[in-house]
């Protein structure tokens, strides 16, 4: 069955589900635009057929998908080519993916960051092994947690979403399944089997019971109510301020993640803060839209591709952000990152 995307992406029927899986494996599957229009072209068919039952993503290799083809972004901005199209295609895309009214189960087993965030978490079924780590990192690279973060993270319990997008930490199954990130959580072993009993019964609710396992949370019951307590002030500046005062209180939870906050680029902490808070009120068509006016100004701007230096072209070394702290950026400033885009708005 083709629906394009060439080798960086199957599709078959098998029995009564429609089966994607990501073959990219040397970029630990990473998004393409091929891969972008392949998947959209596939649930636009696949809703209209009766015989498929649902939908079932997953991926080859150790990662699920770590994100968008952010390298191809990176070059074509350097050289004055912004790629606005291909953010415009994703962002359909997850808008599309949430509206989907078949069950989609993504199986995810490795990475899942960025881009493969945004084919999964809006999914009705997000199945999660030991094996899995969660991330939105954007915020570290002079980016924001895109292709609907601000829909997904803005609506966990206890605040959790903002803390992952202004931290851009790391989040395992238990935690995951915790917070509202994964709906089930099944043994690394048994996912050849859960796949296999999918495709032949369609029936998903009734085969994840099946495969379900308890998965404790990794984090401890007063490390969240830290998470909820600082993370739900009114202005990130009160959320620096309350982790600044439990770190000189000897609070090694609040200074590690007060430390990991002030290495972030402050134009994208700011943006994101706003985003996040934002998007708790607005539809998913609406908080693309959102996105969408802060992607325009983020591939014009300058953290992103210094982020993207620092992280991947001269690896391990430290970003020079611009502005440089949190003070410099001003209101006015984060204002004009939300601006509207008059005839370029996104289109759904």
């Amino acid at each position: 069955m083709d629906f394009g995307g060439g080798e960086e992406i199957r599709f078959e029927v098998i029995g009564k589900a429609g089966v994607v899986t990501l073959t990219r494996t040397k970029a630990l599957n990473a998004l393409t635009e091929n891969m972008v229009h392949a998947l959209a072209a596939a649930l636009e068919a696949w809703e209209k057929d009766d015989a498929i039952r649902c939908v079932l993503v997953k991926a080859e290799g150790r990662a699920f998908c770590a994100g968008g083809d952010i390298m191809n972004v990176y070059r074509a901005g350097k050289e004055g080519n912004v790629l606005v199209g291909f953010f415009a295609d994703e962002y359909r895309m997850n808008a599309q993916l949430a509206r989907f009214p078949k069950p989609y189960v993504a199986l995810i087993d490795g990475i899942v960051m960025g881009g493969g965030v945004g084919i999964s978490v809006h999914g009705s079924h997000r199945v999660m092994t030991g094996n899995a780590i969660v991330a939105m990192p954007e915020v570290g690279i002079g980016f924001f947690p895109d292709v609907g973060g601000s829909h997904a993270l803005s609506r966990l319990p206890g605040s959790f979403g903002m803390y992952m997008a202004l931290t851009g930490n790391r989040v395992r199954q238990g935690d995951a399944l915790a917070v509202g990130l994964a709906t089930h959580a099944i043994d690394a072993e048994s996912q050849q089997a859960l796949i296999e009993a999918l495709t032949a019964s369609g029936d998903v609710d009734e085969v994840l019971r099946k495969f379900s396992v308890v998965a404790a949370p990794q984090t401890d019951a007063a490390t969240f109510d830290a998470i909820a307590r600082h993370f739900s002030r009114d202005t990130l500046d009160e959320v620096l301020e309350s982790l600044k005062k439990d770190a000189e209180r000897g609070d090694d939870f609040a200074a590690a993640t007060l430390s990991t906050m002030l290495s972030r680029s402050p134009t994208s902490l700011r943006v994101t803060w706003r985003q996040i808070r934002e998007g708790a009120a607005l539809s998913m068509d609406e908080c693309m839209r959102m996105e969408f006016r802060v992607l325009n100004r983020m591939l014009t701007g300058k953290d992103f591709y210094e982020g993207i230096r620092a992280a991947l072209i001269d690896k391990g070394s430290t970003p020079v952000w611009d502005p440089a702290s949190l003070d410099e950026v001003s209101e006015a400033d984060v204002d004009a990152y939300f601006a509207a885009l008059g005839a370029q708005e996104l289109n759904l």
